[in-house]
């Protein structure tokens, strides 16, 4: 597989999603956004890393 979103996008993806509003619950956000679980999965162990790593930017 390869990633179609660098990590510095799915990372700005993420912030921009959380300061919208929006949930980023990882059942929803694969129904919503599939291509940024897919690259956040590229780059991390699991949605939750990612959420992680968003926050601690």
């Amino acid at each position: 597989m390869n990633a179609s979103m660098s990590v510095v996008d799915v990372i700005a993806q993420i912030q921009h999603l959380r300061t919208a509003g929006e949930t980023l619950n990882k059942k929803k956000i694969k129904q919503t956004h599939p291509d940024l679980m897919k690259n956040a999965l590229f780059y991390f162990p699991s949605w939750e890393h990612a959420i992680q790593n968003a926050d601690s930017i």
